[in-house]
């Protein structure tokens, strides 16, 4: 079964006064099957984070059906989402610990039950465990990215949605979000991540969701769209040019 559906998704926004208005997503469609890592790619302003924020209702779509675990988004189906937003609000008053369970407790309430053993968890997996009681204003920016993925792995869920979770990240912290996406990929979890860096598709991915201009190029198995090709990048290049010339 697939752990997330998106039929006929689109969305416009409206614009001002002397502005035209901007069909950002048009006929979106895609699935992610359970227990793969699915890699959501396109330029930047391509429409990743627009339909990203469209699955959990951040942003109201003008049209379509978005199913995840075959229902429709629901407080049960979120206790099983662990989600890292492109630009996460870190409250930087918060210890690294403290953050972590307010977020426990934004998914199951008041009960604390397995909290400090999943935290002490997600933190040696993001190699934060030493940090945990410094507050987040501390943290640098890879640190702060690092919490940001603890977060979304600490109630251990079935699928995790990453919006370009390796932005400004140094070699090290890049390598280090890879081990911990690989060690997820392990546990059986289903994995949903964009970015517009193409290497980071090849080395982690088996499935491919191109976007381009608010619309699907393809959608399915990574190792398909690569075989006419050397490389993601150049298939990428092909995709797109067809895209315009087909516009």
């Amino acid at each position: 079964m697939d752990v997330l559906s998106v039929r006929n998704l689109n969305k416009t926004f409206k614009g001002g006064l002397f502005e035209k208005d901007r069909h950002v997503l048009q006929n979106v469609s895609f699935s992610i099957p359970s227990g793969q890592t699915t890699g959501f790619v396109g330029s930047n302003g391509a429409g990743k984070t627009t339909t990203i924020k469209c699955l959990f209702d951040f942003i109201r779509p003008d049209a379509g059906d978005i199913h995840f675990f075959g229902k429709p988004l629901s407080s049960e189906s979120k206790t099983r989402i662990g989600y890292l937003p492109e630009r996460p609000y870190l409250y930087e008053f918060l210890t690294g610990m403290e953050f972590l369970k307010l977020h426990w407790n934004l998914c199951f309430g008041s009960s604390l039950k397995n909290f400090h053993e999943s935290a002490q968890t997600a933190l040696k997996k993001v190699d934060l465990l030493e940090a945990k009681d410094r507050r987040l204003r501390t943290y640098s920016k890879g640190m702060l990215q690092r919490i940001g993925i603890a977060q979304a792995i600490l109630t251990n869920p079935d699928l995790i949605i990453l919006d370009e979770p390796m932005s400004g990240l140094d070699p090290d912290g890049r390598a280090l979000v890879k081990d911990i996406l690989r060690e997820e990929q392990k546990r059986g979890v289903s994995i949903f991540f964009s970015s517009h860096l193409l290497q980071d598709m090849e080395e982690l991915c088996t499935h491919l969701v191109v976007v381009n201009k608010g619309r699907i190029l393809y959608d399915g198995v990574l190792s398909s769209f690569m075989s006419e090709f050397s490389s993601l990048e150049k298939a990428f290049a092909v995709l797109k040019g067809k895209e315009q010339s087909n516009g």
